[in-house]
Parts: C-alpha cells; sequence; structure tokens
C-alpha cells in the first residue's frame, strides 16, 4: 500500500529527516546555511554533464497524452523521479507524490529548478507565479483570479507588458529566496540563473525549446502551446491550468519536497541513492518519467547501467516509466497522434526488469514498442 498523499505527509517527511539526522530545516524567508533541503540535494548528487539543449522548456507537445492511462492503472503517491524542467510538474500534479526527485545530468537544470521553487515559494496564486516567471505586473485583483480558466491567464500575459520595475523587483526577490535555500551556489550559477529567467522574460509565452547546433524542429511547442494543451481525452492537464494543482505543488515545494538532483540516470550514485533514501522511509515508485533520456543511454551503451539503477528503486506492482519517443529519429510510433511530434508512452517497471533479464528488448525500437500500458 501507498503512504498517505498531500500537505500532511509532506510535512511528515521533514520530521522523519529530522528523526535520522539531518541538519536544520528553514522556513520561507529566513536565511538557511545548511539546511536539510541543502544537505539532501547535495547528497545524491553526481559531478555533471553535458548534453545539447537549453533545457528551459520540453519539446514533448505530446507529453499530457498519458495522463488517462496513469488514472487507470492507479498511478499514485509514493516517489515520483523525472528529468528536465517543468512538464514533470504537470504529471505530479495528477500523480499527487509524497516526494519528488528530479534527476538532470546537466547541473543548469537544478539551477532551473530553483527558480520554479523560489516561484512557488513567493506566488500565493497561479497568476503571480505566472506574473513573477514572464516578467509581468502581477493583477491588482489577484486573488479573484482563482476560478479563472488557463486561457484568461494566458490572454492577460499576452497583453501584460514585461516593465522595468516589475522585472527588476521580481529577479531581485528571486535571487533573495534562492539564497534562503542553504545551496552553495557561486557567482557563475546566479549569473545562469539570471539568463534563465530573464529568458522566460525577454521571450514570454512564445518562449520556445532550442538545441545547441541544430535547427529548431517545426513541431516544437511554445510556453503557450504547452499551457493549453490537453490529455488523450481532451482534458487540459497543465499543472497551471487549476487553482488545486498550482496549491499542491507549492505545499510540496514548501516543503522541500521537490527535490533537484544532478545525476546521470545510469550513473553510479544518484538514482542508487534516491533508491536508498526512498527505502528508508517506506516509499514505492509511482512514475519515473525518462523523457527520451533512454535512446541516449542505449546508444552509448549504458542502458544495462540504467536498468540496473532501476532495479535498486522500491516499487510495485503499480510503478511505471514514462517515455517519449520522437518520430524524427525513427519515423512514427504505432501509437502516434496524427499531428504531434512525439508520442508519450507508459510501461510497466516491472515488465521493463523482466523483459531486459529475458533478453527481449534487442533495440531501443523493441523497448519502446513492446509492453506499452494503454
Amino acid at each position: 500500500m501507498r503512504p498517505l498523499r498531500g500537505r500532511a505527509r509532506a510535512l511528515a517527511f521533514l520530521v522523519l529527516a529530522l528523526l535520522a539526522g539531518a541538519c536544520a530545516g528553514r522556513s520561507s524567508g529566513q536565511e538557511a546555511t545548511n539546511g536539510s533541503f541543502a544537505a539532501l540535494v547535495e547528497s545524491l548528487s553526481e559531478p555533471g554533464g553535458y548534453f545539447d539543449t537549453d533545457n528551459l522548456i520540453t519539446n514533448e507537445r505530446s507529453y499530457l497524452h498519458v495522463l488517462p492511462v496513469l488514472k487507470r492503472h492507479r498511478v499514485e503517491g509514493g516517489a515520483y523521479v523525472g528529468v528536465g524542467p517543468d512538464q514533470n510538474f504537470s504529471y505530479m500534479a495528477q500523480i499527487r507524490p509524497e516526494v519528488a526527485f528530479l534527476v538532470d545530468i546537466r547541473r543548469d537544470n537544478l539551477l532551473l529548478h530553483l527558480v520554479f521553487k523560489a516561484l512557488f515559494e513567493l506566488a500565493e496564486t497561479r497568476i503571480e507565479y505566472l506574473s513573477l516567471l514572464f516578467g509581468r505586473p502581477t493583477p491588482p485583483d489577484a486573488s479573484a483570479w482563482g476560478n479563472r480558466p488557463i486561457e484568461e491567464l494566458i490572454a492577460y500575459l499576452n497583453v501584460a507588458l514585461a516593465d522595468e520595475e516589475s522585472v527588476e523587483h521580481g529577479r531581485s526577490r528571486v535571487d533573495d529566496t534562492i539564497r534562503t535555500f542553504g545551496l552553495p551556489l557561486s557567482d557563475e550559477d546566479y549569473a545562469a540563473i539570471d539568463r534563465f529567467h530573464r529568458t522566460f522574460i525577454e521571450e514570454g509565452p512564445s518562449l520556445k525549446f532550442r538545441s545547441h547546433g541544430r535547427s529548431p524542429r517545426y513541431y516544437y511547442p511554445s510556453y503557450r502551446d504547452l499551457m493549453l494543451e490537453t490529455d488523450a481525452t481532451g482534458e487540459r492537464g497543465h499543472y497551471l491550468a487549476s487553482e488545486d494543482s498550482f496549491a499542491f505543488l507549492k505545499s510540496l515545494q514548501e516543503a522541500d519536497a521537490v527535490v533537484p538532483v544532478v545525476g546521470d540516470l545510469a550513473g553510479p550514485h544518484a538514482v542508487q541513492a534516491i533508491g536508498r533514501y526512498m527505502s528508508d522511509r517506506g516509499l514505492a515508485l509511482s512514475a519515473f518519467y525518462t523523457s527520451n533520456v533512454e535512446f541516449y543511454l542505449a546508444r552509448s551503451g549504458t542502458f544495462a547501467a540504467f536498468v540496473d539503477n532501476v532495479r535498486a528503486l522500491p516499487r510495485d506492482t503499480s510503478s511505471v516509466v514514462i517515455r517519449s519517443v520522437f518520430h524524427s529519429v525513427f519515423g512514427p510510433h504505432p501509437n502516434a497522434v496524427s499531428g504531434y511530434g512525439s508520442t508519450q508512452l507508459v510501461h510497466s517497471v516491472e515488465a521493463l526488469l523482466a523483459g531486459w533479464s529475458a533478453g527481449r528488448y534487442r533495440s531501443y525500437w523493441e523497448l519502446v514498442t513492446s509492453d506499452v500500458l494503454r
């Protein structure tokens, strides 16, 4: 049975961490020099690596299509593990994990998640969060926006202008909040944080995914597209589509239960250390969102090490892997949706481990076309 969900359970994690001897925590707005959040991030992380994308937003426009599959298979609670930026929040908003680990080989991803964490702490509502993210002045009646659909929030962002006072005030507040997290950040780290946040501000909701040295693909979505995307049944699924989802994620962030980790999914430490943390707290894996990282692991010959790492994570029969397959690499997947450049898939973790042990996955294509949950 999975543990209880929600704010109470997330807060209980802090108590468990303290009882286990973690360093003293922090409260929002207080200076922390070596808090439990910072200590956990540092203890789980590996040395960073390189990947040739800016990583500010996802290029997987299909990312929400699997939400009904996750619901049908009762993927909920427990511990969530994922890669990349804030598309993870939309999965987390449905799954409602007790704790989430966002693992990426790029240290830049950790720095970006510190920006998101700061925004969640500073904002009380979705419109405040978006105004801070994009450097827009917050509407004077922000509290009245709670029940408004995401289309109206986007419409406000489309007409509100990023004025210098709002931008500089917001940037200062974000940096000041990040300093309370207790992580040892260099001047170069803060310069990267500033660059990431200002990119959101300068490009607004039209911001798109970028790769270095490769021309943009026609199917790369804008941030606006991602907010308006729907699941396979036509329902809005972005984490900012409802105030309830935002409130859940805010509670998880404020409980320090969204933990960015620098690590290689096939590396020797990060995923294994997350598994030990989960085991110590009696947590099972709910979902492991890998994006298309497994493709690169298979190409580099390190997929077997990744499987070993997955095997080290406590799990149950409803634990799943969420994957993305891009048509530009292999052509359309059998589950492809017309008009989308990627296909999102859900696979059972137990099927992955059993299939690998049985030698059924002789190629990456066999992996992503076998045992697909529906």
